[in-house]
């Protein structure tokens, strides 16, 4: 994952992407958003973080749309057709979309995107999951693409719709300075045109006058209501709170519990909020070595957490308990998992006395062999979201009260992080994924040789059940199939410890209107739609 700018090149300004200059109109109309996390990539289809989809919609369009009944619907492509055996997508195109940089948008640029994933190194995670099963992109018309699959593939269709389709003019895959981290000479299709970006401080958008394709179901046709839109990252909730009632910003997103009831008392703002879809955020259990290669460690290290009180403290109650790995948004959640582990502290001191865990030593700690009971996670900063830091300080004063475990955490730059995940030098990893289909995360996850298997756990049952789920566009045989797959995860191997369902909040001035969330993820939705009232 490609880190961020060097401070010689913090500023980046538009150069080529521009079409000209912005929309005639009788007011200039500026929006500023605070949010929480800095993006690691602006590319689309590079896109990792859940708290920066917002952004990605903004400056590009993909091929098809979600809509609130979770129904695929057109968008970049105005209708589609699969054939019988599932294995053919034949999309027919808009005729009337350019890109920023004043290229034409046809389905020579759809498979210049598609074969660009094709590319070693590109994006290994997504071309082993949502395009696994991807042969061949073929230009069957100036606006018809023909896609082949090599076998059915129930998570296709999400791909069309995700970030990660997300339209870049071909001049730009060819000549983009940096393609991997994006910016301003990065040109989509999107409502607005990305004017500058200047790394820990803001993005700012201009809006692209000549935008008329939005997505079914939009509240309105035309460009975008505003006409300059800029994000500030303020990583800092008070901070981000403050600006907002001070006026210093009209929204922002990413409100912590400790602040609700700040911003309900105030009549000039209100709140909404939306669970994520995707994955719970849940702490993951290396089995590879010693103590989570047993499993009576694992499941004991869930029952010292008393996981209702760690939520009610570091998030006053606003926050969901997670029971699965899947959230329960997910139309896959396996609800019987509810209430079927978790806070019993004799039952966790039982575990670790059968495993061996029976000495203390002098800070009260468990030992075997003369060895501390020491569990150690190494999180990303860049990924830590939603006061995960306190919540982890949370767990780790319970597991040691309660079970005399030795839990330690670091916050480490991305590099520092991926190379303990690489030297197999932790023993519990943080995640959630905010894909809108959980089979996409599950197959990231779980299979023995999943991009991110960081459990190192395998089980045969779960890839074939996996694989099958992907295999069929039966939405009832893909929950029984998911279902089996949580049952053995959560339940039968305890590999996983959910504990709470993410979610994104926005709170804005109420002179802004129309913000809203996005329906395939829960996260906030683009600002196509906003506009400031009087």
């Amino acid at each position: 994952m490609r880190r961020l700018i060097p401070a010689a090149a913090l500023l980046l300004t538009l150069t080529a992407c521009g079409t000209g200059p912005a929309a005639e109109t009788t007011a200039t109309t500026t929006l500023t958003w605070a949010v929480e996390t800095q993006p690691i990539t602006l590319n689309p289809q590079l896109w990792a973080q859940n708290k920066a989809r917002l952004l990605v919609f903004n400056q590009f369009d993909a091929l098809l749309s979600r809509g609130a009944d979770g129904s695929f619907q057109p968008w970049l492509a105005k209708a589609w057709r699969v054939s019988a055996d599932g294995r053919t997508y034949t999309l027919d195109l808009r005729e009337d979309v350019t890109f920023h940089d004043g290229t034409t948008f046809d389905a020579a640029a759809v498979k210049a995107n598609l074969d660009q994933f094709q590319v070693p190194g590109y994006n290994p995670s997504v071309a082993a999951i949502q395009l696994h099963a991807f042969d061949k992109a073929e230009v069957t018309g100036p606006y018809q693409v023909t896609i082949t699959l090599k076998e059915p593939d129930a998570l296709f269709p999400d791909f069309l719709a995700s970030p990660y389709s997300g339209q870049i003019s071909p001049k730009s895959l060819k000549n983009a300075k940096d393609l991997k981290f994006g910016g301003p000479d990065l040109a989509g299709t999107g409502p607005f045109i990305l004017e500058r970006y200047v790394q820990g401080q803001e993005i700012r958008y201009r809006r692209n006058p000549a935008y008329n394709w939005p997505p079914a179901g939009a509240a309105h046709q035309g460009p975008a209501h505003l006409t300059e839109l800029t994000y500030r990252f303020l990583p800092e909730a008070a901070v981000r709170v403050g600006a907002l009632t001070s006026g210093q910003v009209q929204v922002i997103e990413g409100v912590p519990a400790t602040e609700v009831e700040l911003i309900k008392k105030d009549p000039e703002l209100a709140l909404t909020t939306s669970l994520n879809s995707g994955t719970a955020y849940s702490y993951y259990f290396n089995t590879s070595h010693p103590p989570f290669d047993d499993r009576r460690v694992r499941e004991a290290f869930r029952e010292a957490v008393d996981v209702d009180a760690v939520l009610k403290a570091v998030y006053q109650g606003t926050a969901t308990r997670a029971w699965s790995i899947v959230g329960q948004k997910s139309p896959f959640y396996d609800a019987s998992l509810e209430r079927s582990f978790g806070g019993d502290a004799a039952k966790a001191n039982a575990l670790l006395d059968a495993a061996g865990w029976t000495g203390r030593d002098a800070e009260g700690y468990r030992t075997k062999d003369g060895k501390r009971l020491t569990v150690r996670e190494v999180a990303s900063a860049a990924f830590v979201r939603d006061r995960r830091d306190i919540l982890s300080q949370a767990v780790q004063a319970q597991v040691k009260q309660r079970a005399g475990i030795d839990f330690q955490v670091r916050m480490v730059d991305q590099g520092t992080a991926e190379k303990a995940f690489d030297d197999d030098a932790y023993e519990l990893f943080g995640n959630s994924r905010g894909d809108s289909d959980a089979g996409a995360a599950l197959n990231l996850i779980l299979p023995a040789k999943a991009a991110i298997n960081r459990t190192r756990f395998s089980d045969p049952r779960v890839d074939k059940w996996l694989a099958a789920a992907s295999a069929t566009s039966d939405q009832a045989e893909r929950k029984k199939l998911y279902t089996k797959v949580q049952q053995a995860a959560v339940r039968e191997n305890a590999v996983v410890f959910p504990i709470y369902v993410p979610a994104d909040q926005i709170a804005a001035r109420r002179s802004v209107q129309g913000l809203g969330f996005d329906p395939a993820s829960g996260t906030p939705a683009s600002a196509y739609d906003v506009r400031i009232g009087t």
